[in-house]
C-alpha cells in the first residue's frame, strides 16, 4: 500500500514524499524509529480498506537508478556541485515517476536539505541501504567514492541475482512447454477421439477411459477451473500483503530442502555485502545492522536481525548475538567471529559474500544440470503415456481385424 506522508524532522525541515509499506500502523512506527515526526499520512490510491495485488504501483527500474548514480558520482568528482549535477540529470530523465522523484529532491536540496535526507522521504522507491550511504558520504565529505561504492554494491548483487534467473529460465521453460503441451492434448486432441471412440461398441481400456474422463471434465469446467487459478493467485497475493503473513511465508521457504539452504545463503551474502557497504561509508554498526534487516528480502531472517542488533546494542559482540539466535549458516558466524576480533570486519563480510555468492552460483548450476534431463523425461513419460492410452483402442481394433 502507497501512503502520502508530510513529516518533520528533527532538525525543523518539513518533508513530503510517497511511501510504501504493508499497513498503516507499521509504516508510522517505521518513520518514527528514523526519527521523524509524522504530520499527516494518507492512503494514496484504492478503495479504504481494499488492496487489490494488480494495483499499479510507482516505479523505478534498478538499472536506471544505477546510471543515475554512476553519473552523479562522476560530476560530482568533476568538482561540479551538488545542485547543478542533480539540475542536470533529472532533465534527462524520461521515466515520469523518476523524474517527478528528482525535481522533487533537487527542490529540496536547493532549498537547503541534505541528499540523504531529500532520498529519506522517497524511500518506498529506493532501497534503504541508498540514503543511509548518502548520509555516511555527507559525513566523511567524500559523497561521490560512497556512491560508487553504492553502485559496486548494487552490481554485484544484480549480477548473483541475474545469473541465478538465468540458469532457472530454461528449466522453467520446460515446464511451461510440458504443460502447454499435456494442456493441448487435454482440451483440443482427446475430445476428438472421444467422440470418434462413441461410435465403438465395445468397452474402451481403462486408461483411455481415465483420459477421456479427465478430458471432459477439464473441457467442462475450464472457466470455472480458470476462475479458481485467478482467485487462488489473488488470495495469495493479498495474504501475503497481511502484516507478519509474508514473514511466515519466508520462514516456510527456509524450511524446504534444498531451497531453504540456497535462499538462506542468498540472504546472508545480501546482508554481509549491505553490511561490509555501510562500514565502508562510516556508519556504526548498530546502525548499518538496523538499516541492513530492513533492506534484506527474506523478511523472517530481517526480523531475526532485529533481534540482533538488539543484543549488540545492549553491549554483545555481533558473532555472539548471530550465534544466540542459531538461523544464520555457522561459516558466516565464525568469519564474522574473526573479523571482529581482528578488527577487520569489514574486510570479512566482503570474503563471506563473495564466498556465498560462488557457492550458489555452484548449486544453482549443479541443480540445473541435474533437473533438465529429469524434466525432459517425466515430460516424455507423460505424454507417450497419454498418447498411447488414446490409440491403444485403435491398437486393439488392429488386433482383432488382423485375427
Amino acid at each position: 500500500m502507497e501512503f502520502r506522508c508530510r513529516l518533520g524532522t528533527p532538525g525543523g525541515d518539513i518533508i513530503e514524499g510517497i511511501y510504501v509499506a504493508d499497513s498503516e500502523s507499521r509504516l508510522r512506527k517505521e518513520l518514527e524509529e528514523k526519527g521523524l515526526y509524522v504530520l499527516s499520512l494518507q492512503r494514496r490510491s484504492g478503495l479504504p480498506g481494499l488492496a487489490l495485488p494488480w494495483s499499479p504501483r510507482r516505479r523505478v527500474s534498478r538499472q536506471e537508478f544505477l546510471v543515475f548514480n554512476q553519473e552523479l558520482a562522476t560530476l560530482l568528482k568533476a568538482g561540479m556541485p551538488l545542485v547543478q549535477s542533480l539540475d542536470i540529470l533529472r532533465q534527462r530523465i524520461a521515466n515520469s515517476t523518476f523524474k517527478a522523484v528528482l525535481d522533487d529532491v533537487y527542490d529540496k536540496v536547493k532549498s537547503g536539505t541534505s541528499l540523504s535526507d531529500a532520498f529519506t522521504a522517497h524511500i518506498g522507491l529506493f532501497p534503504a541501504v541508498y540514503p543511509a550511504s548518502l548520509m555516511a558520504g555527507e559525513r566523511s565529505g567524500s559523497l561521490d567514492s560512497v556512491i560508487r561504492r553504492y553502485v559496486v554494491y548494487e552490481k554485484v548483487i544484480g549480477t548473483v541475482r541475474r545469473r541465478t534467473i538465468s540458469a532457472l529460465i530454461y528449466p522453467a521453460i520446460l515446464v511451461a512447454l510440458m504443460v502447454a503441451l499435456v494442456g493441448i492434448i487435454v482440451i483440443r486432441v482427446v475430445p476428438a477421439f472421444a467422440g470418434f471412440y462413441a461410435t465403438f461398441d465395445r468397452e474402451l481400456p481403462l486408461s483411455t477411459r481415465i483420459i477421456v474422463s479427465v478430458s471432459n471434465a477439464f473441457v467442462a469446467n475450464l472457466w470455472l477451473i480458470g476462475l479458481a487459478v485467478a482467485g487462488g493467485v489473488a488470495a495469495a497475493a493479498l495474504w501475503l500483503r497481511q502484516p507478519g503473513q509474508r514473514a511466515r511465508a519466508d520462514h516456510v521457504l527456509l524450511g524446504l530442502p534444498w531451497v531453504g539452504a540456497t535462499i538462506r545463503k542468498f540472504a546472508t551474502s545480501q546482508l554481509t555485502r549491505t553490511l561490509a557497504t555501510l562500514l565502508g561509508g562510516g556508519i556504526p554498526l548498530v546502525n548499518a545492522l538496523e538499516i541492513a534487516g530492513g533492506a534484506m528480502t527474506n523478511r523472517y531472517l530481517g526480523g531475526e536481525l532485529r533481534e540482533v542488533t538488539r543484543r549488540v546494542r545492549e553491549g554483545e559482540s555481533f558473532a555472539a548475538a548471530l550465534r544466540a539466535r542459531g538461523v544464520f549458516p555457522d561459516v558466516a558466524v565464525k568469519m564474522v567471529e574473526v573479523g571482529e576480533s581482528t578488527g577487520a570486519l569489514q574486510e570479512m563480510l566482503n570474503s563471506l559474500a563473495d564466498f556465498y555468492d560462488e557457492e550458489i552460483e555452484t548449486e544453482v548450476g549443479r541443480f540445473v544440470t541435474l533437473i533438465e534431463p529429469v524434466i525432459l523425461v517425466i515430460m516424455g513419460i507423460v505424454i507417450a503415456a497419454v498418447v498411447l492410452a488414446l490409440y491403444m483402442p485403435l491398437f486393439e481394433l488392429s488386433s482383432l481385424a488382423g485375427g
